[in-house]
Protein backbone atom coordinates (compact mmCIF):
# COMPACT_ATOMS: atom_id res chain seq x y z
CA UNK A 1 0.00 0.00 0.00
CA UNK A 2 1.61 3.25 -1.34
CA UNK A 3 0.33 6.54 -0.03
CA UNK A 4 -1.41 7.10 -3.44
CA UNK A 5 -4.34 5.09 -2.27
CA UNK A 6 -4.61 7.84 0.66
CA UNK A 7 -4.54 10.80 -2.46
CA UNK A 8 -7.28 13.37 -3.24
CA UNK A 9 -7.79 15.86 -5.47
CA UNK A 10 -8.33 19.40 -4.31
CA UNK A 11 -11.76 19.06 -5.97
CA UNK A 12 -12.81 16.01 -4.04
CA UNK A 13 -11.20 17.52 -0.91
CA UNK A 14 -13.10 20.62 -0.75
CA UNK A 15 -16.37 18.40 -1.62
CA UNK A 16 -15.85 15.70 1.33
CA UNK A 17 -14.75 18.59 3.82
CA UNK A 18 -18.98 19.94 3.51
CA UNK A 19 -17.61 23.23 4.17
CA UNK A 20 -16.07 22.87 7.96
CA UNK A 21 -12.84 24.26 6.60
CA UNK A 22 -13.10 27.39 4.69
CA UNK A 23 -11.87 28.94 1.34
CA UNK A 24 -9.78 31.70 3.81
CA UNK A 25 -8.36 29.01 5.15
CA UNK A 26 -7.23 27.11 1.90
CA UNK A 27 -5.85 30.17 0.65
CA UNK A 28 -3.45 30.59 3.54
CA UNK A 29 -1.75 27.34 2.18
CA UNK A 30 -1.12 29.15 -0.80
CA UNK A 31 2.32 31.00 -1.77
CA UNK A 32 1.69 34.03 -1.57
CA UNK A 33 0.78 33.89 2.00
CA UNK A 34 3.62 34.03 4.81
CA UNK A 35 6.72 34.07 1.72
CA UNK A 36 8.71 36.26 3.11
CA UNK A 37 12.39 37.51 2.51
CA UNK A 38 14.90 35.77 4.80
CA UNK A 39 17.22 37.89 6.67
CA UNK A 40 20.13 36.17 7.75
CA UNK A 41 22.19 36.33 10.97
CA UNK A 42 24.98 33.95 10.22
CA UNK A 43 27.39 34.21 7.32
CA UNK A 44 26.86 30.49 5.80
CA UNK A 45 30.28 30.89 3.70
CA UNK A 46 31.63 30.50 7.46
CA UNK A 47 30.00 27.77 8.83
CA UNK A 48 32.90 24.94 9.73
CA UNK A 49 32.70 21.05 9.67
CA UNK A 50 33.82 18.83 12.35
CA UNK A 51 34.99 15.08 11.71
CA UNK A 52 34.45 12.40 14.09
CA UNK A 53 34.96 8.52 14.31
CA UNK A 54 33.53 5.87 17.12
CA UNK A 55 32.81 2.58 17.61
CA UNK A 56 29.15 3.04 19.20
CA UNK A 57 27.09 6.14 18.74
CA UNK A 58 24.25 6.75 21.09
CA UNK A 59 22.32 9.92 19.64
CA UNK A 60 20.06 10.55 23.02
CA UNK A 61 21.03 11.17 26.47
CA UNK A 62 17.50 10.46 27.89
CA UNK A 63 17.00 7.26 30.19
CA UNK A 64 17.35 5.10 27.37
CA UNK A 65 20.81 7.02 26.45
CA UNK A 66 22.47 6.78 29.32
CA UNK A 67 22.24 3.07 29.41
CA UNK A 68 22.85 2.95 25.60
CA UNK A 69 26.04 4.59 26.72
CA UNK A 70 27.06 3.24 29.64
CA UNK A 71 26.68 -0.85 28.79
CA UNK A 72 28.15 -0.39 25.27
CA UNK A 73 31.12 1.26 27.08
CA UNK A 74 31.66 -1.74 28.99
CA UNK A 75 31.02 -4.05 27.11
CA UNK A 76 34.34 -2.70 25.40
CA UNK A 77 32.79 -0.27 22.57
CA UNK A 78 34.42 3.14 22.35
CA UNK A 79 31.19 5.13 22.31
CA UNK A 80 30.31 8.32 21.95
CA UNK A 81 26.82 10.24 23.19
CA UNK A 82 25.19 13.29 21.21
CA UNK A 83 22.10 15.04 22.76
CA UNK A 84 20.17 17.92 21.23
CA UNK A 85 19.44 18.99 24.69
CA UNK A 86 21.02 18.16 28.08
CA UNK A 87 22.03 14.85 29.82
CA UNK A 88 19.10 13.70 31.45
CA UNK A 89 17.40 16.92 31.31
CA UNK A 90 15.62 16.74 28.33
CA UNK A 91 12.83 15.29 26.18
CA UNK A 92 10.36 13.32 28.87
CA UNK A 93 12.51 12.06 30.98
CA UNK A 94 12.84 14.77 33.83
CA UNK A 95 9.62 14.65 33.96
CA UNK A 96 8.72 10.67 34.47
CA UNK A 97 8.87 9.77 38.28
CA UNK A 98 7.60 6.65 38.66
CA UNK A 99 10.12 3.54 37.29
CA UNK A 100 8.60 0.37 37.42
CA UNK A 101 11.14 -2.76 39.64
CA UNK A 102 9.73 -6.01 39.39
CA UNK A 103 10.68 -8.29 42.24
CA UNK A 104 9.78 -11.47 41.79
CA UNK A 105 10.35 -12.43 45.50
CA UNK A 106 7.40 -9.54 46.53
CA UNK A 107 5.33 -9.81 43.51
CA UNK A 108 2.11 -11.71 43.43
CA UNK A 109 2.00 -12.30 39.89
CA UNK A 110 4.56 -14.42 38.13
CA UNK A 111 6.70 -13.13 35.03
CA UNK A 112 4.38 -15.70 33.01
CA UNK A 113 1.15 -13.91 34.50
CA UNK A 114 2.29 -10.54 34.21
CA UNK A 115 3.06 -11.26 30.43
CA UNK A 116 -0.21 -12.84 30.43
CA UNK A 117 -2.07 -10.15 31.99
CA UNK A 118 -0.84 -7.27 29.92
CA UNK A 119 -1.36 -9.32 26.69
CA UNK A 120 -5.15 -9.20 28.04
CA UNK A 121 -5.20 -5.14 28.60
CA UNK A 122 -3.37 -4.35 25.58
CA UNK A 123 -5.52 -6.37 23.66
CA UNK A 124 -2.90 -8.52 22.04
CA UNK A 125 -1.24 -5.18 20.65
CA UNK A 126 2.01 -5.68 23.04
CA UNK A 127 4.77 -7.74 22.01
CA UNK A 128 5.34 -10.61 24.74
CA UNK A 129 9.05 -10.70 24.27
CA UNK A 130 9.86 -7.01 25.06
CA UNK A 131 7.16 -7.24 27.81
CA UNK A 132 8.81 -9.89 29.38
CA UNK A 133 12.49 -8.58 29.53
CA UNK A 134 10.77 -5.28 30.87
CA UNK A 135 9.67 -7.53 34.15
CA UNK A 136 12.86 -9.61 33.84
CA UNK A 137 15.42 -6.80 33.81
CA UNK A 138 13.91 -3.91 35.53
CA UNK A 139 15.00 -4.48 38.95
CA UNK A 140 19.06 -4.60 38.11
CA UNK A 141 18.38 -1.31 35.95
CA UNK A 142 16.52 0.27 39.41
CA UNK A 143 19.35 -0.92 41.78
CA UNK A 144 22.48 0.77 39.31
CA UNK A 145 20.06 4.06 39.12
CA UNK A 146 19.68 3.70 43.52
CA UNK A 147 23.61 3.55 43.11
CA UNK A 148 24.56 6.55 40.76
CA UNK A 149 21.67 8.85 43.28
CA UNK A 150 19.15 8.52 40.99
CA UNK A 151 16.61 8.73 44.13
CA UNK A 152 18.05 11.42 46.10
CA UNK A 153 16.72 14.44 43.58
CA UNK A 154 14.10 15.47 41.17
CA UNK A 155 16.68 16.78 38.65
CA UNK A 156 18.80 13.78 36.85
CA UNK A 157 21.52 15.20 35.27
CA UNK A 158 23.92 14.95 38.54
CA UNK A 159 23.35 11.27 39.03
CA UNK A 160 23.62 10.45 34.95
CA UNK A 161 26.72 12.68 34.78
CA UNK A 162 28.11 10.09 37.94
CA UNK A 163 28.60 6.94 35.54
CA UNK A 164 29.14 8.90 32.32
CA UNK A 165 32.51 10.82 34.24
CA UNK A 166 33.33 7.32 35.52
CA UNK A 167 33.60 6.32 32.36
CA UNK A 168 35.14 9.50 30.87
CA UNK A 169 32.63 8.85 27.70
CA UNK A 170 32.54 11.90 25.72
CA UNK A 171 29.34 13.46 25.72
CA UNK A 172 28.17 16.87 23.23
CA UNK A 173 25.31 18.60 24.13
CA UNK A 174 23.78 20.93 21.77
CA UNK A 175 24.18 19.45 18.70
CA UNK A 176 20.83 18.17 16.89
CA UNK A 177 21.42 14.84 14.71
CA UNK A 178 19.89 15.17 11.24
CA UNK A 179 20.30 12.63 9.05
CA UNK A 180 22.13 9.30 9.07
CA UNK A 181 25.26 8.29 7.24
CA UNK A 182 24.90 4.57 4.84
CA UNK A 183 27.41 2.70 3.44
CA UNK A 184 27.70 1.35 0.21
CA UNK A 185 25.78 -2.22 1.41
CA UNK A 186 23.01 -0.35 2.88
CA UNK A 187 24.13 -0.35 6.67
CA UNK A 188 24.31 2.36 8.83
CA UNK A 189 27.48 4.48 8.87
CA UNK A 190 27.23 7.28 11.18
CA UNK A 191 25.50 10.86 11.45
CA UNK A 192 25.33 14.13 10.73
CA UNK A 193 23.91 17.26 12.50
CA UNK A 194 24.94 20.57 13.85
CA UNK A 195 25.42 22.96 16.62
CA UNK A 196 22.63 25.31 18.09
CA UNK A 197 25.55 27.12 19.95
CA UNK A 198 28.11 27.20 17.47
CA UNK A 199 28.13 27.61 13.71
CA UNK A 200 29.49 24.40 12.91
CA UNK A 201 28.46 20.78 10.83
CA UNK A 202 29.26 18.03 12.57
CA UNK A 203 29.76 14.57 10.85
CA UNK A 204 30.66 11.27 13.19
CA UNK A 205 31.65 7.99 11.71
CA UNK A 206 30.71 5.24 13.44
CA UNK A 207 30.58 1.27 13.01
CA UNK A 208 26.89 1.56 14.89
CA UNK A 209 24.32 3.89 16.37
CA UNK A 210 21.79 3.80 18.67
CA UNK A 211 18.96 6.04 18.41
CA UNK A 212 17.59 6.89 22.06
CA UNK A 213 15.74 10.34 20.31
CA UNK A 214 12.22 9.62 22.28
CA UNK A 215 9.02 9.57 20.70
CA UNK A 216 7.36 13.23 19.70
CA UNK A 217 4.66 15.42 19.07
CA UNK A 218 3.25 18.48 17.45
CA UNK A 219 4.68 20.38 19.82
CA UNK A 220 1.62 21.01 21.88
CA UNK A 221 1.17 23.15 25.21
CA UNK A 222 0.30 22.00 28.41
CA UNK A 223 2.40 18.67 28.20
CA UNK A 224 5.93 17.99 28.36
CA UNK A 225 7.01 17.02 24.96
CA UNK A 226 7.41 19.90 23.18
CA UNK A 227 11.57 19.46 22.28
CA UNK A 228 10.54 16.40 20.94
CA UNK A 229 9.55 15.61 17.21
CA UNK A 230 10.52 12.01 16.17
CA UNK A 231 13.64 13.08 15.08
CA UNK A 232 15.04 9.75 15.01
CA UNK A 233 12.57 8.13 13.83
CA UNK A 234 12.21 10.46 10.37
CA UNK A 235 15.72 10.20 10.24
CA UNK A 236 15.76 6.25 10.12
CA UNK A 237 12.73 6.23 7.55
CA UNK A 238 14.62 8.28 5.56
CA UNK A 239 17.45 5.52 5.06
CA UNK A 240 15.05 2.85 4.35
CA UNK A 241 13.62 1.97 8.19
CA UNK A 242 10.69 0.70 8.70
CA UNK A 243 8.38 2.84 11.64
CA UNK A 244 5.42 1.44 13.09
CA UNK A 245 2.69 2.38 15.78
CA UNK A 246 1.80 5.62 14.13
CA UNK A 247 -1.72 5.35 14.67
CA UNK A 248 -1.98 5.18 18.88
CA UNK A 249 -2.45 8.04 20.43
CA UNK A 250 -1.07 9.51 24.31
CA UNK A 251 -4.56 10.20 26.18
CA UNK A 252 -2.39 12.65 28.72
CA UNK A 253 -4.90 15.66 29.47
CA UNK A 254 -3.70 19.11 30.85
CA UNK A 255 -5.32 21.63 33.07
CA UNK A 256 -8.29 23.13 31.71
CA UNK A 257 -7.13 26.48 33.95
CA UNK A 258 -3.63 28.41 32.26
CA UNK A 259 -4.02 25.44 29.79
CA UNK A 260 -0.48 26.03 27.88
CA UNK A 261 1.04 26.61 30.99
CA UNK A 262 3.59 23.43 30.85
CA UNK A 263 5.57 23.92 34.26
CA UNK A 264 2.69 25.52 36.12
CA UNK A 265 0.68 22.99 35.60
CA UNK A 266 3.10 19.81 35.66
CA UNK A 267 5.86 21.79 38.57
CA UNK A 268 4.84 19.01 41.08
CA UNK A 269 5.93 16.17 38.74
CA UNK A 270 9.32 17.84 37.57
CA UNK A 271 9.98 19.11 41.31
CA UNK A 272 9.46 15.28 42.60
CA UNK A 273 11.81 12.77 43.80
CA UNK A 274 11.36 9.44 41.63
CA UNK A 275 10.81 6.44 43.14
CA UNK A 276 9.86 2.65 42.10
CA UNK A 277 6.43 1.36 41.80
CA UNK A 278 5.19 -2.36 41.49
CA UNK A 279 2.89 -4.29 39.13
CA UNK A 280 -0.43 -2.54 38.50
CA UNK A 281 -1.95 -3.40 35.36
CA UNK A 282 -4.51 -0.86 34.06
CA UNK A 283 -6.04 0.11 30.54
CA UNK A 284 -6.57 3.79 30.51
CA UNK A 285 -5.39 7.18 29.58
CA UNK A 286 -6.18 5.91 25.65
CA UNK A 287 -8.94 8.54 24.45
CA UNK A 288 -12.23 7.79 26.79
CA UNK A 289 -12.10 11.06 27.70
CA UNK A 290 -12.12 12.45 23.83
CA UNK A 291 -14.98 11.09 23.43
CA UNK A 292 -16.82 11.95 26.18
CA UNK A 293 -15.99 15.47 25.00
CA UNK A 294 -16.95 14.79 21.41
CA UNK A 295 -19.95 13.36 22.20
CA UNK A 296 -21.14 14.75 24.82
CA UNK A 297 -20.37 18.58 23.53
CA UNK A 298 -19.89 19.41 27.30
CA UNK A 299 -16.72 19.74 29.64
CA UNK A 300 -15.15 16.66 31.46
CA UNK A 301 -14.78 16.34 35.07
CA UNK A 302 -12.54 14.16 36.55
CA UNK A 303 -13.41 12.42 40.18
CA UNK A 304 -9.99 11.07 41.50
CA UNK A 305 -9.12 8.04 42.06
CA UNK A 306 -9.96 7.34 38.34
CA UNK A 307 -8.80 8.97 35.66
CA UNK A 308 -12.25 8.60 33.98
CA UNK A 309 -15.61 10.90 32.98
CA UNK A 310 -18.07 11.85 34.77
CA UNK A 311 -20.20 12.43 32.07
CA UNK A 312 -22.38 9.12 30.82
CA UNK A 313 -22.07 8.98 27.12
CA UNK A 314 -22.90 6.14 25.12
CA UNK A 315 -20.70 3.96 22.92
CA UNK A 316 -16.53 5.09 23.09
CA UNK A 317 -13.47 3.30 23.21
CA UNK A 318 -13.86 -0.03 24.65
CA UNK A 319 -12.09 -1.18 27.81
CA UNK A 320 -11.45 -5.00 29.25
CA UNK A 321 -14.25 -5.62 32.00
CA UNK A 322 -11.06 -6.80 33.61
CA UNK A 323 -9.70 -3.79 33.71
CA UNK A 324 -12.70 -1.16 34.33
CA UNK A 325 -12.18 1.01 37.11
CA UNK A 326 -8.47 1.02 37.39
CA UNK A 327 -5.79 2.78 37.04
CA UNK A 328 -5.66 6.25 39.22
CA UNK A 329 -2.45 7.79 40.32
CA UNK A 330 -0.28 5.49 42.78
CA UNK A 331 -0.24 5.84 46.72
CA UNK A 332 3.96 5.92 47.53
CA UNK A 333 4.98 3.42 50.44
CA UNK A 334 7.05 4.08 53.38
CA UNK A 335 9.79 2.05 51.37
CA UNK A 336 9.53 4.70 48.41
CA UNK A 337 7.55 2.32 46.60
CA UNK A 338 4.18 3.26 44.77
CA UNK A 339 1.00 0.68 45.34
CA UNK A 340 -2.22 0.94 43.98
CA UNK A 341 -4.80 3.97 44.04
CA UNK A 342 -6.11 4.82 48.06
CA UNK A 343 -9.80 5.65 48.06
CA UNK A 344 -8.41 9.21 48.96
CA UNK A 345 -5.49 9.64 46.14
CA UNK A 346 -5.42 12.97 44.69
CA UNK A 347 -5.19 13.47 40.83
CA UNK A 348 -1.59 13.80 38.90
CA UNK A 349 -0.31 16.93 38.76
CA UNK A 350 -1.51 18.79 35.60
CA UNK A 351 -4.95 16.48 35.77
CA UNK A 352 -6.95 18.55 37.34
CA UNK A 353 -10.95 18.55 37.93
CA UNK A 354 -11.13 19.76 34.62
CA UNK A 355 -9.22 18.54 31.94
CA UNK A 356 -8.27 19.76 28.21
CA UNK A 357 -7.45 16.75 25.89
CA UNK A 358 -4.69 17.67 23.27
CA UNK A 359 -1.72 18.51 25.37
CA UNK A 360 0.41 15.69 23.88
CA UNK A 361 -0.94 15.84 20.47
CA UNK A 362 1.11 13.37 18.20
CA UNK A 363 2.58 11.34 21.08
CA UNK A 364 1.60 7.63 20.85
CA UNK A 365 1.74 5.26 23.62
CA UNK A 366 5.37 5.37 25.47
CA UNK A 367 7.08 2.16 23.88
CA UNK A 368 4.42 1.96 21.27
CA UNK A 369 6.04 4.03 17.80
CA UNK A 370 9.27 4.01 16.72
CA UNK A 371 11.42 2.01 14.80
CA UNK A 372 10.33 -1.28 13.74
CA UNK A 373 12.27 -3.96 15.37
CA UNK A 374 13.41 -7.24 13.79
CA UNK A 375 14.06 -8.96 17.03
CA UNK A 376 14.08 -8.59 20.67
CA UNK A 377 17.66 -7.14 20.28
CA UNK A 378 16.72 -3.49 19.45
CA UNK A 379 17.63 -3.62 15.91
CA UNK A 380 16.17 -2.23 13.16
CA UNK A 381 15.54 -2.90 9.34
CA UNK A 382 18.88 -1.63 8.57
CA UNK A 383 21.83 -2.81 9.59
CA UNK A 384 24.00 -1.79 12.46
CA UNK A 385 20.66 0.61 13.56
CA UNK A 386 19.77 -0.03 16.94
CA UNK A 387 17.28 2.01 19.42
CA UNK A 388 15.41 2.02 22.62
CA UNK A 389 13.40 3.79 24.60
CA UNK A 390 10.39 5.73 23.17
CA UNK A 391 13.00 6.07 19.81
CA UNK A 392 11.84 1.70 19.47
CA UNK A 393 8.21 0.62 18.22
CA UNK A 394 9.09 -2.16 20.81
CA UNK A 395 5.43 -2.71 21.34
CA UNK A 396 6.28 -3.23 25.11
CA UNK A 397 2.89 -2.19 26.75
CA UNK A 398 1.36 -2.02 23.44
CA UNK A 399 -1.54 0.66 22.16
CA UNK A 400 -2.59 1.22 25.71
CA UNK A 401 -0.94 2.23 28.80
CA UNK A 402 -0.92 -0.91 30.88
CA UNK A 403 2.12 -0.52 33.81
CA UNK A 404 2.91 2.89 35.81
CA UNK A 405 6.41 3.48 35.65
CA UNK A 406 6.91 0.84 32.72
CA UNK A 407 7.88 3.43 30.68
CA UNK A 408 10.99 4.80 32.23
CA UNK A 409 12.29 1.29 33.67
CA UNK A 410 11.74 0.21 29.71
CA UNK A 411 13.88 2.44 28.44
CA UNK A 412 16.74 1.27 31.26
CA UNK A 413 16.13 -2.10 29.81
CA UNK A 414 15.76 -1.16 25.92
CA UNK A 415 19.12 0.96 26.01
CA UNK A 416 21.00 -1.65 27.75
CA UNK A 417 20.11 -4.90 24.99
CA UNK A 418 20.38 -2.31 22.74
CA UNK A 419 24.43 -1.12 23.79
CA UNK A 420 25.25 -5.24 24.47
CA UNK A 421 24.29 -5.82 20.54
CA UNK A 422 25.95 -2.50 19.50
CA UNK A 423 28.96 -3.32 20.77
CA UNK A 424 29.07 -6.97 19.72
CA UNK A 425 28.08 -5.81 15.78
CA UNK A 426 31.02 -3.26 16.15
CA UNK A 427 33.59 -5.55 17.06
CA UNK A 428 32.82 -7.54 13.39
CA UNK A 429 32.92 -4.53 11.38
CA UNK A 430 35.83 -2.04 10.04
CA UNK A 431 35.05 1.87 10.83
CA UNK A 432 32.77 2.36 7.54
CA UNK A 433 34.48 4.99 4.41
CA UNK A 434 32.50 7.65 3.70
CA UNK A 435 32.75 9.75 0.93
CA UNK A 436 33.51 13.36 1.21
CA UNK A 437 30.67 13.53 -1.46
CA UNK A 438 27.84 11.58 0.40
CA UNK A 439 29.07 14.45 3.13
CA UNK A 440 28.88 17.77 0.89
CA UNK A 441 25.49 16.51 -0.26
CA UNK A 442 23.80 15.75 3.37
CA UNK A 443 25.59 19.15 4.45
CA UNK A 444 24.22 21.28 1.88
CA UNK A 445 20.59 19.55 2.96
CA UNK A 446 21.33 20.23 6.07
CA UNK A 447 21.94 23.81 5.73
CA UNK A 448 19.34 24.75 2.76
CA UNK A 449 16.66 26.90 4.59
CA UNK A 450 19.61 28.96 5.83
CA UNK A 451 20.70 29.37 2.26
CA UNK A 452 17.04 30.19 0.75
CA UNK A 453 16.79 34.14 -0.14
CA UNK A 454 13.13 34.02 1.27
CA UNK A 455 10.77 31.14 2.18
CA UNK A 456 8.35 30.22 4.99
CA UNK A 457 9.10 30.32 8.68
CA UNK A 458 9.20 27.02 10.49
CA UNK A 459 7.04 29.10 12.76
CA UNK A 460 4.55 29.45 10.42
CA UNK A 461 4.24 26.27 9.17
CA UNK A 462 4.04 24.52 13.06
CA UNK A 463 1.45 26.36 13.89
CA UNK A 464 -0.60 25.54 10.28
CA UNK A 465 0.21 22.53 10.95
CA UNK A 466 -1.21 22.02 14.52
CA UNK A 467 -4.76 23.64 13.49
CA UNK A 468 -5.16 20.74 11.10
CA UNK A 469 -3.79 17.34 13.16
CA UNK A 470 -4.94 18.80 16.94
CA UNK A 471 -8.49 19.14 16.76
CA UNK A 472 -10.10 16.36 18.90
CA UNK A 473 -12.43 15.54 16.04
CA UNK A 474 -9.17 14.74 13.72
CA UNK A 475 -6.57 13.43 15.60
CA UNK A 476 -8.31 11.27 18.70
CA UNK A 477 -11.85 10.69 17.38
CA UNK A 478 -11.37 9.38 14.18
CA UNK A 479 -13.49 8.98 10.55
CA UNK A 480 -12.23 8.91 7.09
CA UNK A 481 -13.49 12.10 6.00
CA UNK A 482 -11.75 14.09 8.49
CA UNK A 483 -8.58 12.18 8.22
CA UNK A 484 -9.04 12.54 4.33
CA UNK A 485 -9.39 16.08 4.94
CA UNK A 486 -6.45 16.69 7.41
CA UNK A 487 -4.52 14.38 4.96
CA UNK A 488 -4.96 17.05 2.10
CA UNK A 489 -3.97 19.86 3.73
CA UNK A 490 -0.84 17.81 5.42
CA UNK A 491 0.16 16.88 2.09
CA UNK A 492 -0.08 20.31 0.77
CA UNK A 493 2.58 20.80 3.26
CA UNK A 494 4.67 18.67 2.36
CA UNK A 495 4.87 19.14 -1.32
CA UNK A 496 4.48 23.03 -1.35
CA UNK A 497 5.52 24.40 1.52
CA UNK A 498 8.77 22.80 3.71
CA UNK A 499 10.40 22.92 0.43
CA UNK A 500 10.49 26.76 0.73
CA UNK A 501 10.91 26.50 4.71
CA UNK A 502 13.95 29.35 6.12
CA UNK A 503 15.82 29.55 8.23
CA UNK A 504 17.84 32.89 9.83
CA UNK A 505 20.17 31.44 12.14
CA UNK A 506 21.12 28.46 13.90
CA UNK A 507 18.61 28.39 16.49
CA UNK A 508 16.06 28.79 13.54
CA UNK A 509 17.51 25.60 11.64
CA UNK A 510 16.67 23.71 14.30
CA UNK A 511 13.02 24.66 14.01
CA UNK A 512 13.17 24.36 10.42
CA UNK A 513 14.52 21.10 10.81
CA UNK A 514 12.00 19.45 13.22
CA UNK A 515 9.38 21.13 11.52
CA UNK A 516 10.31 18.74 8.72
CA UNK A 517 9.74 15.83 10.70
CA UNK A 518 6.71 16.92 12.48
CA UNK A 519 4.86 17.39 9.00
CA UNK A 520 6.60 13.91 8.19
CA UNK A 521 5.18 12.44 11.14
CA UNK A 522 1.48 13.76 11.13
CA UNK A 523 1.59 12.13 7.27
CA UNK A 524 2.27 8.79 8.93
CA UNK A 525 -0.32 9.44 11.26
CA UNK A 526 -2.98 10.18 9.29
CA UNK A 527 -2.37 7.44 6.96
CA UNK A 528 -2.11 4.81 9.35
CA UNK A 529 -5.07 5.52 10.99
CA UNK A 530 -7.01 5.46 7.79
CA UNK A 531 -5.68 2.24 7.44
CA UNK A 532 -6.55 0.59 10.59
CA UNK A 533 -10.74 0.11 10.02
CA UNK A 534 -11.62 -0.93 13.44
CA UNK A 535 -10.62 0.68 16.95
CA UNK A 536 -8.63 -0.98 19.37
CA UNK A 537 -6.72 0.24 22.70
CA UNK A 538 -5.69 3.88 22.00
CA UNK A 539 -6.94 4.11 18.43
CA UNK A 540 -10.50 4.83 17.94
CA UNK A 541 -12.37 5.25 15.05
CA UNK A 542 -16.06 6.70 14.80
CA UNK A 543 -16.64 4.97 11.35
CA UNK A 544 -15.26 1.81 12.61
CA UNK A 545 -16.13 1.57 16.56
CA UNK A 546 -15.52 -2.09 16.89
CA UNK A 547 -12.45 -4.64 17.26
CA UNK A 548 -11.89 -6.61 14.26
CA UNK A 549 -9.74 -9.39 14.80
CA UNK A 550 -10.58 -11.53 11.89
CA UNK A 551 -8.31 -8.51 9.82
CA UNK A 552 -6.25 -6.67 12.56
CA UNK A 553 -4.64 -8.31 14.96
CA UNK A 554 -1.74 -6.80 13.30
CA UNK A 555 0.99 -3.97 13.64
CA UNK A 556 1.47 -1.62 10.74
CA UNK A 557 4.94 -0.78 9.48
CA UNK A 558 5.58 2.21 7.51
CA UNK A 559 8.50 2.70 5.03
CA UNK A 560 9.69 3.98 1.71
CA UNK A 561 9.13 1.73 -1.50
CA UNK A 562 11.32 1.44 -4.39
CA UNK A 563 9.67 4.78 -6.01
CA UNK A 564 10.57 6.78 -2.39
CA UNK A 565 6.39 6.96 -1.72
CA UNK A 566 5.41 6.50 1.87
CA UNK A 567 4.27 2.30 1.65
CA UNK A 568 2.59 0.52 4.33
CA UNK A 569 2.33 -3.06 5.39
CA UNK A 570 0.81 -5.04 8.06
CA UNK A 571 2.90 -7.33 10.45
CA UNK A 572 0.95 -10.00 11.99
CA UNK A 573 0.72 -9.66 16.21
CA UNK A 574 3.67 -12.29 17.71
CA UNK A 575 5.79 -12.13 13.83
CA UNK A 576 9.36 -10.20 13.73
CA UNK A 577 9.46 -7.73 11.00
CA UNK A 578 11.42 -8.96 7.78
CA UNK A 579 14.62 -6.57 7.74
Amino acid sequence: MSNNDNKVSRREFLGFTGGILSFAAISALGKEAHFEQNILKVDTNKISSEELSVDVLVVGSGMAGLFAAIKAHDAGAKVMMVSKGRLGSSGQTPFAKGIFSYDAAKEKLSIDEFVATVSRSALGTNNEAYTRQLAEYSKARVEELRAWGFFDSPLYNAAFSKPMQEREIPLIERVMITNLLQAEDGSVAGAMGFSLDEEKVVTIRAKSVILCTGAGGFKPNGFPICDLTHDGSIMAYNIGAKITGKEWNDGHPGSATNAADTFGNWHGMFEEKPSTTTVQINHHLGVDLNYAAYASGNSIKMGPPQLMSETTVAGGPYTPEEFQGAGGPPQESEEGERKGPPKDAKRPPGMSASPVGGSSAGLAIHKSEGLTPINDRCESTIKGLYAAGDALGSHMSGGIYTQIGSSLAGSAVQGTIAAEEAAKYSKTRALPEISQEQIATIKAEILAPLKREAGYSPRWITQTLQGIVIPNFVLYIKKERMLQAALAYVDELQESHIPYIKASDMHELRLAHETINMVISAQMKLRASLMRKESRCSHFRLDYPELDNKNWQAWINIYKDKSGAMAFEKQPFGTWAKA
